[in-house]
């Protein structure tokens, strides 16, 4: 596995951004997580290959769906919002097809409205998140199918 150095650094730079002290981003069957003043011994990014993490489960995961499923996850942290203002008609609703780049939320973060748009073409399968809900960087918001 190779890894990118410049998704470290930026995770890094984030950690700094936003007086974080734990960041952890998931793609595809990857996960990153870079953590800084914590207690424990090993205090370098840590990262999760798929054979590392283990399961309580013992059953098989049904590969088809793990395949036709695409989550969209939040680029920052903040609060989310499914329509542009109060009252208004949502970006996306289950069910609804969507294209890469048309606008699915939005997340307020220090007062600056920033469009989240969508990584994939796909059909809203599910909403994770609710109106005026708080985000973390990396979470998922939306599901496709």
């Amino acid at each position: 596995m190779k890894i990118d150095k410049k998704i470290i650094q930026e995770l890094s730079d984030y950690l700094d951004e936003f007086n974080l002290t734990e960041i952890e981003i998931t793609e595809k069957d990857t996960k990153i997580k870079v953590s800084k003043n914590n207690v424990s011994i090993n205090s370098q990014p840590q990262i999760i290959s798929p054979s590392s993490v283990t399961s309580n489960n013992d059953a098989v995961p049904n590969v088809s769906s793990l395949k036709t499923s695409k989550e969209i996850t939040s680029p920052i942290i903040g609060t989310a919002y499914h329509a542009p203002e109060p009252g208004a008609k949502k970006f996306v609703e289950v069910g609804k097809k969507i294209k890469k780049g048309d606008t699915i939320m939005i997340v307020e973060a220090m007062k600056t409205m920033n469009h989240v748009p969508s990584t994939e073409d796909g059909i809203v399968k599910e909403i994770c998140v609710e109106d005026g809900q708080p985000v973390e960087f990396g979470q998922t918001i939306i599901i496709l199918e």
